[in-house]
């Protein structure tokens, strides 16, 4: 294993248990590494860091796995990956859910490498160099562990263009016969795990969506950027008098139309089209809602595009505002990574001006716990969830 320098003063950040060595704090490195090559880093006086991944081709240049000199092989996997299953059987026991977020990346020592499993099928997606080589051990453990129908890879985010990992979506193992049924906290989801988003399904709102039932009852909803409609299955779920879906995907609302099938929901009606158009539209139509959740995908995908995205969120939470009625409620989310909890409430203060509504924050929260949070990587901190009422 070749060994790596950092340069003066450093390492504080990674002795304070980041992952991340960026390629401008490396000392001078051996022109023969290749991407996705284990290697061990060092301070500049020589005391050891860790072992991990090197990719000369990416602003992260080594995505730390251990802190103890180990080789990164088949059993590094296996203990990596029974350790983060014993978690999700605590959090999510078989009774509640079939689905969980197996590894969350750097939270579960496991940098550039994520995993879901819904039911009986595993969907992976890898962001480095170095977890691409050992696709096939990995591979091997999840079969060993899971015994999986399938095992589906979707590696097709463009931050695998940083790491000069090519874009592509295929069954890596077994075979996948259709969508696949999950269930999570009462509800039943049809998730198609080849097609769907990301990793086929959004599993990282599965709490935020049971904070909206005590107040969905009796009440008409309005679901904006509804996905695969987990928002409006548990409204409708909670007893919603009417539940209206909006997304500006035909696709997303057909998979939510057929989770509504599946439960046996009959208050959901969609719309489809652009949310900010159709918002103001409601607006000059003076529609009101009694509960409104805003669940945006990300509004930016760098630092440099804050303040736009800012404004984004800020005219769409204002828009949200102007629908409910006196008394009732706003969900709103934010999943920009960039986009900090201050930025994001202070964002919904500045909407709730722009409408002339008063609002009150009923509670806050994040991602789910098997998204778990690295406290020394406020990276793996991205979703903001906000719960208002309305005057």
């Amino acid at each position: 294993m070749q060994k790596l320098y950092l340069r003066k003063r450093e390492e504080r950040r990674l002795l304070a248990g980041h992952q991340w060595v960026f390629s401008n704090e490396l000392l001078d490195v051996p022109k023969n590494l290749k991407a996705g090559e284990s290697v061990s880093v060092f301070t500049e006086s020589h005391q050891f860091l860790g072992t991990g991944f090197f990719n000369p081709n990416s602003l992260i240049a080594v995505r730390l796995l251990s802190d103890a000199d180990e080789e990164i092989d088949e059993a590094f996997f296996e203990s990596r990956l029974q350790g983060a299953w014993n978690l999700r059987k605590r959090l999510y026991p078989e009774s509640v859910t079939n689905a969980f977020r197996l590894s969350h990346a750097e939270s579960d020592g496991l940098s550039g490498l994520v995993i879901d499993k819904f039911a009986n099928v595993i969907s992976v997606q890898i962001f480095s160099a170095g977890m691409e080589q050992h696709l096939e051990t990995i591979c091997d453990v999840l079969e060993r562990l899971f015994s999986p129908a399938a095992i589906v890879l979707r590696n097709e985010s463009q931050l695998r263009t940083l790491e000069g990992l090519p874009l592509y979506s295929r069954v890596a193992r077994g075979e996948l016969k259709g969508n696949v049924e999950i269930h999570d906290a009462d509800i039943k989801y049809s998730v198609d795990v080849l097609q769907g988003h990301k990793t086929g399904f959004f599993l990282d709102q599965r709490e935020n969506r049971k904070r909206i039932r005590p107040f969905a009852k009796d009440a008409d909803v309005l679901d904006v950027f509804t996905s695969d409609g987990g928002f409006a299955l548990n409204a409708a779920f909670a007893g919603a008098k009417s539940v209206l879906a909006l997304d500006a995907s035909e696709a997303a609302l057909q998979r939510m139309g057929n989770n509504a099938s599946l439960n046996g929901f009959k208050q959901i009606s969609t719309v489809q089209g652009d949310a900010f158009e159709l918002l103001k539209q409601f607006k000059a139509e003076a529609r009101k809602f009694d509960v409104v959740v805003l669940d945006p995908p990300s509004l930016t995908k760098s630092k440099k595009n804050l303040s736009m995205a800012l404004q984004a969120y800020r005219e769409l939470n204002s828009l949200a505002l102007s629908l409910v009625k006196s008394g009732g409620f706003l969900a709103t989310a934010s999943c920009s990574h960039h986009v900090s909890e201050d930025d994001f409430l202070g964002a919904i203060h500045k909407a709730s001006s722009d409408a002339e509504r008063g609002v009150v924050l009923l509670e806050k929260a994040s991602q789910s716990p098997d998204h778990p949070v690295l406290l020394s990587m406020p990276e793996t901190q991205y979703l903001k969830f906000a719960l208002l009422a309305v005057a």
